[in-house]
């Protein structure tokens, strides 16, 4: 497979053009006081699962508009408080069953996996959280879904879950909430950059091939799914191109990048067609942090780096929290 985008030189130094709204700031502050306006804390049971040497509890905890969001907790028997590495999913998989993802809390850290709302049915062993929000006209799967306005499209109320969680989270008896990390692959890349930048008590980040960055530039040159989802829209709605991307602006990683302060690891992978480096490095270049790094996997597509990448990140995280 031929590499995907522009050469690694390039992208070391590559900016999108990229739309920021001048009320960004001000929207998001607003859909989180309305989120934390609805009271609540995380509810834990133990999992039905046969794993005996690690502590798998079935989470839920209050979303956007309050509505429950389910997860796994992952951690060490013992109860003193220790490091939290929030993780997200991929598009289109859930949360799965308890137990399918161990590595964490195999490394001494408290693991947390949020189920994405609405989606699980692509890949993976399934997800247990719905979305019970409408929209306009939208294309098959989760990219159009109230893209007509900002306040409407779906992944504001997924983002609004990311910060609830770490919200939550942060209360735990057993989790330290000076030293939480958030986390994820594609798609959990994508949130992570987000609940990073707003969510004050996040400490590190660790995007992994992240999507939903430079939006422009990905639903341009994208040839694969899910950014060719907003293509086919625009091909049937004609005239809607200042609308879309508008609304998109306002969930673009790139403009979140910019408010990250924390110590970010990314990675990208230069034979990706599903996300193209350029648009992960739209968002890496944009960071305001001082301590970050991007690992670059030159011969692998979007699977990346794998778990030689989990390595690293536990390697890197372990110096910082």
């Amino acid at each position: 497979m031929p590499y995907s985008d522009l050469p690694l030189d390039e992208l070391r130094d590559f900016r999108a053009d990229t739309l920021e709204p001048g009320d960004f700031d001000r929207f998001w502050a607003d859909t989180m006081g309305e989120a934390r306006a609805h009271r609540g804390g995380a509810e834990l049971k133990r999992a039905d699962t046969p794993i005996s040497e690690l502590v798998v509890e079935d989470l839920t905890f209050p979303g956007f508009a309050g509505e429950p969001i389910r997860g796994w907790i992952t951690r060490p028997r013992t109860q003193e408080r220790r490091p939290t590495v929030v993780e997200y999913i991929g598009y289109n998989g859930g949360r799965g069953v308890p137990g399918e993802r161990l590595a964490w809390a195999a490394a001494g850290y408290v693991h947390v996996l949020m189920d994405t709302r609405g989606q699980g049915s692509g890949w993976g062993s399934g997800g247990d959280t719905p979305d019970p929000h409408g929209s306009g006209p939208s294309v098959p799967g989760f990219m159009t879904r109230g893209i007509e306005h900002p306040a409407n499209y779906y992944y504001r109320r997924v983002f609004t879950d990311a910060v609830r969680l770490v919200d939550a989270v942060q209360e735990l008896p057993f989790v330290d909430g000076d030293r939480i990390a958030v986390t994820g692959a594609s798609q959990g890349g994508g949130i992570a950059i987000a609940a990073a930048a707003l969510s004050p008590t996040v400490r590190a980040v660790m995007p992994d091939v992240p999507f939903l960055c430079a939006f422009r530039r990905a639903v341009e040159r994208t040839p694969q799914p899910p950014f060719s989802e907003i293509a086919r829209y625009l091909a049937v709605h004609r005239g809607q191109e200042d609308t879309v991307f508008s609304t998109l602006s306002y969930f673009d990683g790139a403009n979140f990048a910019k408010r990250i302060t924390q110590p970010a690891l990314f990675s990208a992978a230069l034979m990706d067609d599903i996300v193209l480096p350029s648009t992960i490095f739209a968002a890496y270049n944009r960071l305001a942090s001082s301590d970050r790094h991007i690992e670059v996997y030159a011969f692998n597509g979007h699977e990346g780096g794998q778990l030689h990448h989990w390595a690293t990140q536990a390697r890197w995280l372990a110096e910082r929290l």
